[in-house]
């Protein structure tokens, strides 16, 4: 097993708290464009660039785990950008847990949105730029973001409309990515399920790849065979 995701460490943790992020997009050509926030330099994902999300609240009201988080998604995105979101179209994409390094983390439901056409308002607070951009633009400008914000930029560039995202769902499904950190050739290697080093932990074993090298604590180069 990887350094640091050993029953004893995952055991003293407390458990993580349920999430949901929420991609806002609008079809721009033969691409999408999907908005982007710049957090504060204070608090989680300090500077780094995000989606509207948060946790799911208790209040948030559902029959299961995600209805609570697809309620969660549309009142953070009211509450953070003031976009009024109609739940019946959120796509949901694919659901993310961290490894079980961190003393307070997240388990999170990615969802997919159409802009509805309301104006964003931000708060200059927690919040402080927004902007629309391409997924391929994102990453290109290498914008600081978390490793799950880069993977889901790289799917929406490949399915470039909502009907191709909701042809890529239909083919993948919806994708859960358990992280599993490990070390290669001195860098930080986050591994998921499907690349040969995943069940070891160990990123120098050959086979079928899917993982992301990490630079400097951001995303560098995700990798992903087969998919």
């Amino acid at each position: 097993m990887c350094q640091g995701c050993g029953v004893n460490a995952a055991e003293s943790l407390p458990p993580a708290r349920p999430a949901a992020t929420v991609i806002v997009a609008r079809e721009h050509g033969d691409q999408f464009e999907v908005l982007f926030l710049k957090r504060s330099d204070v608090g989680a994902f300090a500077n780094m660039w995000v989606f509207p999300g948060g946790r799911v609240d208790d209040d948030d009201s559902g029959h299961d785990e995600v209805s609570r988080a697809v309620s969660a998604a549309v009142r953070e995105a009211h509450e953070e950008v003031a976009l009024r979101l109609d739940r019946d179209s959120l796509i949901t994409l694919s659901h993310w847990t961290p490894p079980a390094i961190a003393p307070k983390r997240y388990t999170t439901w990615f969802f997919v949105a159409p802009w509805s056409g309301d104006d964003v308002t931000i708060d200059n607070h927690e919040i402080v730029e927004s902007l629309w951009i391409s997924p391929t633009d994102a990453i290109a400008q290498a914008l600081p973001m978390a490793p799950p914000t880069h993977v889901t930029l790289i799917t929406l560039a490949e399915a470039g409309s909502f009907e191709g995202l909701n042809q890529l769902v239909a083919r993948r499904g919806i994708e859960r990515f358990v992280t599993v950190p490990a070390q290669h050739e001195g860098a930080l290697i986050l591994l998921w399920e499907a690349d040969a080093g995943y069940e070891s932990g160990d990123a120098s074993l050959p086979g079928p790849r899917h993982r992301m090298s990490m630079h400097n604590g951001l995303p560098h180069t995700y990798e992903r065979t087969n998919s």
